[in-house]
């Protein structure tokens, strides 16, 4: 019998490793240009893998570990995950850095569909407050590696930092053997033909658009802030950096609050309540009155952004509990794919209508979540009354 505190804790490691490898390739890119004496292109081109790969490991976690569980696949995605680290640090030519940055998208995206769905899973209520602090652990993670190249990167080189914080996917990896999880739902088969009927499934298309615009909206904070704030407010680079990690600060604080004080508010609450502080976070970075005002907007943006996923999520936990992997493969799939199209797109309006139409981006992808929120919360109340 698995002990659900040991799992939960497994989980945090696990989704704390995609935290890190999230941020690694923009950490080390100076790095690796140096290396490899990249052009502009080249170095484009490497940075598009990793969501695809991120991209390709969400697709295939939720069949596989509705089948085999998630035991052996979280094991062998850990293992990818350390050989991309010391792939990514010790490559000796251009096509084995591309192969070990794919193989770390892999990983990682197979990491965090499994590991929420393995927490939605043990967790028999309150699914959203549990994937909630679940998520703290992500930003503890994206927040880390920055801090750790910094700490060390005057002693030593980031190949020697990258290598040894890899070793820590090893440490899991072993942590994963010797504990017990879950046993498997799918017995029959993998469930690929349950998986293409979601798409017949007007809720569980609902929580998944509304993910696609959540996702796009982190992908445009996450990838345009800095330009925004830098040819806005004419800031330096590292104060914007500085402000990038106050957001991820202002999302980590709101999860642990939502994950505890707040476990037992009503979901309908804490998602109005995010997309009110989504509005007013987007308002003051419209405004250009000072940085102070724009850090402000940023922090309030990160606690807004904090809850969809959980709550979201959770909401697929509760309705396909004998599927639930698989639905999560489905909705984060979508999710990414969101991701990937904003990112270019946004790169397509700062170049022919200017970075200032960030916020207005914003303001459209909040409307839509809007609406979004309540079809959704209309579908669980009928269901929760039939």
């Amino acid at each position: 019998m698995y002990k659900a505190r040991l799992v939960f804790f497994a989980a945090c490691l696990g989704l704390l490793l995609f935290g890190i490898g999230l941020i690694t390739l923009g950490s080390v890119a100076t790095g690796l240009h140096d290396k490899f004496s990249l052009d502009e292109l080249t170095a484009g081109t490497l940075f598009s893998i990793m969501p695809f790969g991120i991209l390709t490991g969400s697709l295939i976690f939720g069949p596989l570990c509705d089948k085999y569980g998630y035991k052996l696949f979280l094991v062998i995605s850990c293992l990818c995950m350390f050989g991309g680290f010391q792939g990514i640090a010790y490559a000796s030519n251009i096509d084995l850095l591309k192969i070990s940055i794919f193989l770390f998208g892999i990983a990682g995206g197979a990491i965090n569909g499994a590991t929420n769905g393995v927490v939605a899973d043990i967790s028999m209520k309150n699914k959203a407050a549990n994937l909630s602090l679940l998520g703290v652990s992500f930003a503890i993670g994206a927040l880390g590696m920055p801090f750790i190249l910094g700490a060390f990167n005057e002693r030593y080189s980031f190949s020697v930092i990258l290598s040894s914080v890899g070793f820590l996917a090893l440490f899991a990896a072993v942590f994963f053997i010797i504990i017990k999880f879950p046993p498997p739902k799918q017995k029959q088969g993998i469930p690929v033909l349950q998986g293409v009927k979601l798409f017949r499934d007007n809720f569980i298309l609902l929580i998944a658009f509304f993910l696609f615009c959540q996702s796009s909206y982190e992908a445009i904070i996450n990838n345009w802030t800095t330009t925004f704030l830098i040819e806005q407010l004419d800031v330096s680079r590292s104060a914007a950096l500085y402000s990038l990690s106050l957001y991820v600060v202002g999302m980590a604080l709101t999860r642990l609050v939502v994950g505890s004080v707040f476990r037992s508010v009503k979901p309908e609450v804490v998602m109005y309540a995010s997309l009110a502080l989504l509005l007013v976070g987007a308002t003051l970075l419209r405004l250009n009155y000072s940085f102070p005002v724009s850090v402000t907007g940023l922090i309030l943006t990160g606690a807004g952004l904090a809850s969809g996923f959980p709550v979201m999520l959770g909401f697929v936990g509760e309705r396909y509990t004998d599927l639930s992997a698989t639905a999560f493969s489905f909705v984060l799939v979508i999710a990414l794919t969101g991701n990937i199209l904003i990112t270019y797109s946004m790169g397509l309006i700062a170049q022919f209508y200017g970075i200032s139409n960030l916020t207005l981006v914003t303001y459209v992808l909040n409307a839509a979540m809007l609406l979004l929120t309540i079809f959704i919360l209309r579908e669980t109340k009928i269901t929760t009354n039939k």
